[in-house]
């Protein structure tokens, strides 16, 4: 029984080690959005996506009908990873397009906070500790988004900000309720992905007019299928099925912080004291969040 309750716990510290592994990649998500240039948001999301979808069929390929065999799951988990995915960015690209784009993304982070409220309400084990990090990561994600909003005399949009509040809630609820989808497998997100594209083209053909794509915005593009929108999806999905959720959020917080880190040391946003004392802030967070229990 003590052994299968250890490889039980040894399992899911791994699965929680993978969603790192996901929330490192989304925080280049930024900085290789900027890097794209001006693209629409519809078309931007299309091709990044069609690189993930691409990039996924060729590392399933080798397993051939198992691969297809992954693919055959109930609508329920299709259904909410597509619906997840494809409304976060909806909402993401909305709010960046009504509202300063560096303060509507770092609202958008509000999502490690409620994914350890929301996995708390969904019945797991909620201790101070989670409670304390998740504290301290929302005041220094709170704190960069006043620091980079200093010198803005115009209020912020209320749809804007609306929207950005909506990426919150719904990538923190798909974290949470995918869990209930534990048997699918991660590789199915590899299908999701295609559909997202799918949507984003349908919805690019619609609403957008196409931009030409250079050979640098490729780049950035391809780099962002194969990352942020591609792997991180992959880590993310087997994270939030096995992992530990409450840690989970807490631990997200390094994202907006490693992603203001990377936008600083390429030369797109200055360095100030402030985003010291939010690094301070949401690396205790996450230390606070992570700290075990001592036995007795």
């Amino acid at each position: 029984m003590q052994a299968a309750t250890t490889g039980h716990a040894g399992s899911a510290a791994r699965a929680t080690g993978i969603g790192v592994i996901a929330i490192l990649l989304w925080a280049a998500l930024a900085l290789l959005t900027v890097r794209t240039g001006a693209l629409p948001p519809f078309q931007l999301l299309a091709l990044s996506f069609g690189v993930a979808f691409a990039g996924g069929v060729a590392v399933l390929l080798p397993r051939g009908r198992a691969a297809l065999a992954d693919m055959r799951q109930p609508l329920r988990p299709w259904l909410l990873s597509f619906s997840g995915i494809f409304c976060y960015h909806a909402l993401y690209f909305y709010a960046l397009s009504h509202a300063p784009a560096a303060q509507a993304s770092l609202i958008a982070y509000l999502w490690p906070l409620f994914i350890v409220l929301f996995s708390a309400l969904a019945g797991g084990r909620l201790y101070a500790r989670h409670l304390a990090g998740a504290v301290l990561g929302l005041a220094g994600t709170a704190l960069i988004a006043l620091e980079r909003g200093e010198g803005s005399g115009a209020a912020w949009p209320v749809a804007g900000i609306a929207a950005a509040f909506g990426c919150a809630v719904i990538w923190a609820g798909y974290s949470v309720l995918n869990r209930r989808y534990a048997s699918a497998p991660s590789s199915m997100m590899v299908g999701v992905c295609g559909l997202v594209a799918v949507a984003g083209a349908i919805c690019h053909v619609l609403l957008e007019t196409t931009v030409p794509v250079g050979a640098a915005q490729w780049a950035a593009i391809v780099l962002l299928g194969l990352g942020p929108t591609g792997l991180a999806f992959l880590a993310w999905d087997y994270a939030t099925k096995h992992g530990h959720l409450a840690l989970l959020g807490p631990l997200s917080y390094l994202a907006p912080l490693l992603s203001t880190v990377l936008l600083v040391a390429a030369g797109e946003t200055p360095a100030r004291l402030t985003l010291l004392l939010s690094a301070l802030l949401i690396i205790g967070g996450s230390v606070v969040a992570t700290a075990t229990r001592r036995r007795r």
